[in-house]
């Protein structure tokens, strides 16, 4: 593996797409040399050029997989899901075929020179120290971070992939489907929706800026006061669990080997603090896919959490 980070490092000096941070920006059309239509992408780590349609793409993000298949385009190579062997059980048929190359945090480069892509997709926040590496291998485009509103993220994959149109389409669906729900609630909207994360070691409260919490948030419903606020999360000891009550509580849990997260869900659960809560006393309480409702965070599983939202929430 050394030795093939190595000979990618030296080809570095090659990179003729590199330059310096600007926002995502609509792809600029050219020609090439062998007279393929070409176009360049801004993004998070500069501009690059990416010649004619991409056959051969590897994707470093999850949010980036869901957004490929989407766009109706099956990767060669994709990161490990944050759960499932290795992929989320919501996309275990569409990932049939495609090679696993490490995770987010630490994508295998000598899989995926292998792969031979003309296209990869990741991330700055993820994999800004291997970029020039990843460079080396082939086009790469990088969204900024890891964001609730995935769609600034969607609209730098669909552009990439020269499918801005197609990309532009699916958005404004899922915008729709946002729309006539909240325009369909009526009084729905007052319900508070509480956000509850168990994983190992640890208990979270997830405000507004989260991916579940975005959703709710666009789509008007109310939070719980201890949630109500412009943050990611909050984490939390048994004596908070009172802040974890509302009108409806979702909760949903992420796992390790060890099912350390499981347990502490059973024990949180059962305890007397949480048996008292409201939503609990009316079996407003909802376990729910944390692949779904978080870990995911591409625009399959925010289509997913919609079903879920119109099943508990919007009843006729």
């Amino acid at each position: 593996m050394a030795a093939a980070v190595a000979g990618l490092l030296s080809l570095t000096a090659l990179l003729a797409g590199c330059g310096s941070p600007s926002p995502s920006a609509a792809p600029t059309a050219s020609k090439d040399t062998a007279g393929a239509q070409a176009y360049t992408i801004k993004h998070a780590m500069g501009e690059t050029k990416i010649a004619g349609t991409p056959k051969r793409v590897v994707i470093l993000t999850n949010e980036g997989t869901e957004a490929l298949f989407a766009l109706g385009v099956k990767p060669v190579g994709a990161v490990k899901s944050w759960s499932g062997n290795p992929w989320y059980e919501h996309l275990t048929k569409r990932m049939e075929g495609v090679e696993m190359v490490g995770d987010e945090n630490q994508p295998n480069l000598e899989a995926i020179a292998k792969l031979k892509p003309d296209l990869i997709l990741g991330n700055k926040l993820r994999q800004e120290k291997v970029y020039p590496q990843l460079s080396a291998i082939a086009p790469t485009v990088f969204t900024e971070r890891l964001q609730s509103d995935w769609q600034k993220n969607f609209k730098v994959y669909a552009e990439a992939l020269g499918l801005k149109a197609e990309g532009d389409k699916l958005l404004a669906q899922y915008d729709q489907r946002i729309a006539d729900m909240k325009a369909k609630a009526g009084d729905s909207l007052k319900t508070k929706v509480s956000l509850v994360r168990f994983i190992p070691g640890k208990t979270r409260l997830y405000m507004k800026d989260t991916f579940a919490g975005f959703a709710l948030d666009r789509i008007g419903f109310a939070r719980p006061d201890a949630q109500n606020r412009n943050e990611f999360m909050q984490e939390i000891t048994k004596e908070r669990i009172p802040d974890m009550d509302g009108d409806v509580i979702f909760y949903f849990t992420w796992d390790n080997d060890k099912k350390e997260a499981s347990a502490a869900e059973k024990e949180w659960t059962t305890d007397p603090l949480w048996t008292n809560l409201n939503a609990v006393k009316k079996g407003k309480a909802f376990r729910v896919s944390d692949d779904i409702w978080n870990s995911s965070g591409g625009i399959i599983a925010a289509n997913l959490m919609l079903d879920d939202v119109q099943k508990y929430l919007l009843k006729p």
